[in-house]
């Protein structure tokens, strides 16, 4: 039996929140079609009202709180996430975008995701296609086929229990093939990383250098001559 970690990562932002609801429904197909297989999933959910307090912050600077560390370190480890925002104003919410715009861009590199939003008209179905796909194609994951979308009058339509099965069995498959741990494993390096991604897995990074001592309160060595001292004869 192979043990999956899944990581759901929810925007909504009322209780009870349909954004959830929708998230709590995927996860729960992904888990029972999992166990069919042979497999555990082991489920993380990372509630992204909670972290409001910490996102300006987060924003403004990359320096993260305690939970917004939480939640990384909860996708460094994660096989797959189920992702799910309400739509505002034809868009997906800000909380959710900003949260995904603070990651690193190779954190979620190949891990596979189902992408999930709801709203009250039918009318911002397209946003799941067009926006999200987009934001994380852009995070180099792997969105499985069949996005979620459920505005208030889905939610009493067979059709939508048959888009979970669907998308929770499109999940479980593209966990089961391994791509994103093969990708870590074997492909790391073809990537370009910046200082502090992925959670600090990445390699090659020159931490004594004359500037990283002085970016982190450190001096100059003795024998060396201070290239940001006024009184430098150049």
């Amino acid at each position: 039996m192979t043990d999956f970690r899944l990581v759901v990562v929810s925007a909504g932002v009322s209780e009870p929140s349909s954004t959830r609801l929708l998230a709590d429904r995927a996860t729960q197909r992904v888990s029972a079609l999992a166990l069919q297989r042979g497999h555990a999933v082991t489920v993380t959910t990372v509630d992204l009202r909670e972290l409001l307090p910490e996102l300006p912050t987060a924003m403004s600077n990359q320096l993260l709180g305690p939970k917004f560390t939480r939640a990384v370190d909860a996708l460094v480890g994660a096989d797959a996430l189920v992702v799910a925002t309400p739509v505002y104003k034809a868009g997906a919410s800000g909380l959710f975008t900003s949260f995904f715009q603070v990651l690193d861009n190779d954190l979620l590199i190949g891990k596979p995701v189902i992408l999930a939003a709801t709203a009250g008209t039918a009318r911002h179905a397209l946003v799941v296609d067009e926006e999200l796909r987009a934001l994380f194609a852009y995070l180099r994951t792997l969105p499985v086929p069949t996005s979620l979308f459920a505005a208030t009058e889905d939610w009493t339509d067979k059709a939508l229990g048959a888009r979970i099965d669907r998308a929770a069995k499109e999940l479980v498959l593209l966990m089961e093939s391994g791509f994103a741990r093969a990708v870590k494993d074997e492909s790391w390096g073809a990537y370009q990383h910046s200082y502090g991604s992925a959670g600090g897995t990445e390699l090659g990074i020159e931490l004594d250098s004359d500037l990283m001592r002085l970016a982190t309160g450190g001096s100059l060595r003795d024998s060396d001559e201070d290239p940001f001292d006024p009184r430098r004869q150049v």
